[in-house]
């Protein structure tokens, strides 16, 4: 009973989070060197942040098909912050510690501006985050401006990636033209986060 009571607690204290015309959430997490990353010291800048598991299919999509790291290049290229973050849970069998996840963001090529750990799951919770990836954009004054889905093909197969309409590079585009997010919510797909 107590733990029904304290879920339905954390349900309504987070009714906004993680929502779309809402501030972020503000957050500090380790990077895989253990220097404290501020979201708001970011403040001025759009940030992406992207949820990730390395052992999950739909990442393996997107970054055995350099998808998520063309993405990263392009972006950060344009100042654009972009942080990566693992919720996976110390004690589950897919958490990675700080030096096996940093071997394999050397691994794939990726090229965030930083990537963050959360093995508490509270950021990801706060952000209301599902899967991975789980995409979000932050503008220059601290809003959710996307919340969603990276693409619109929910497969795990990397050609898919070609024909797929890009919902985060769609977003990004309109953000960075001054110009409304036409679909600033999408449904994301992937392996559940493992809180």
């Amino acid at each position: 009973m107590k733990a029904l009571f304290t879920v339905l607690l954390f349900a309504a204290g987070s009714a906004f989070a993680g929502a779309v015309g809402q501030p972020a959430p503000e957050f500090t997490l380790s990077d895989l060197t253990g220097k404290p990353v501020k979201l708001s010291d970011f403040r001025g800048r759009y940030v992406v942040l992207e949820w990730v598991n390395p052992e999950c299919p739909y990442v393996e999509k997107h970054y055995g098909s350099a998808n998520m790291q063309g993405l990263q290049k392009d972006y950060t290229a344009q100042r654009v912050v972009w942080l990566t973050i693992n919720s996976t849970r110390e004690s589950h069998s897919e958490y990675y510690p700080p030096q096996k996840m940093a071997g394999w963001t050397k691994q794939v090529n990726a090229a965030p501006s930083a990537t963050l750990l959360d093995p508490t799951g509270k950021v990801g919770r706060a952000y209301e985050a599902r899967t991975t990836p789980h995409m979000y954009i932050v503008d220059p004054q601290g809003q959710l401006v996307y919340a969603g889905g990276i693409d619109d093909k929910r497969s795990t197969r990397q050609a898919d990636v070609k024909t797929a309409k890009n919902y985060v590079r769609a977003a990004m585009g309109e953000a960075l033209a001054g110009k409304p997010i036409s679909a600033a919510s999408t449904s994301p797909y992937g392996c559940s986060i493992k809180y």
